[in-house]
């Protein structure tokens, strides 16, 4: 039996039997990680137009499965067209009133789609849908918090937008 402090023997039980203490290459995996406001790292992939910060990822916490950060968008800018591969997003408006635009087919004809967005608002945004950001206020920043369904963020810049193709799922 351990005792509390105990470390010296690896605890597994009926809830964690698969749980390993250390990812591959990474950090420690049994233990909480704190990243301060100061501490997001702006190395990752960017996109004309906005700025990217990486909080949680693979390379700075470990994670498998995830990536989390925030983006801000200047005020009276657009990103560049742009989609996140394999990624799910899902992402969530913190400030300003950011609108985002994707191309959607309707009556035969593609056109533009703009979800206009305040703080608390939610999108979602599927894998590889071409997309952009645009902050169309003239003096405040936008701010939205960013997950991923990938441990890094993935971002393919485009020179258009356009409709995803579906795969055809009846043959």
């Amino acid at each position: 039996m351990t005792t509390p402090g105990d470390h010296s023997a690896q605890q597994h039980d009926a809830f964690h039997p698969q749980l390993k203490a250390t990812a591959p290459g990474g950090p420690l995996r049994d233990r909480l990680h704190h990243i301060r406001t100061e501490d997001v790292d702006p190395g990752t992939a960017q996109t004309e137009g906005m700025r990217r910060f990486a909080a949680i990822s693979g390379q700075s916490v470990g994670s498998e499965r995830l990536w989390m950060g925030q983006t801000h968008v200047a005020p009276d800018t657009a990103s560049a067209n742009h989609h996140h591969g394999e990624s799910e997003t899902a992402i969530f408006v913190v400030r300003g009133h950011p609108e985002f635009v994707f191309a959607e087919e309707r009556d035969g004809r593609v056109e533009e789609v703009r979800l206009r967005t305040r703080p608390g608002d939610y999108i979602f945004v599927p894998p590889y849908v071409p997309h952009r950001e645009e902050n169309p206020d003239p003096d405040d920043e936008a701010v939205v918090v960013i997950a991923r369904s990938t441990q890094e963020a993935i971002v393919v810049n485009l020179p258009e937008l356009y409709v995803l193709d579906q795969l055809d799922q009846g043959d």
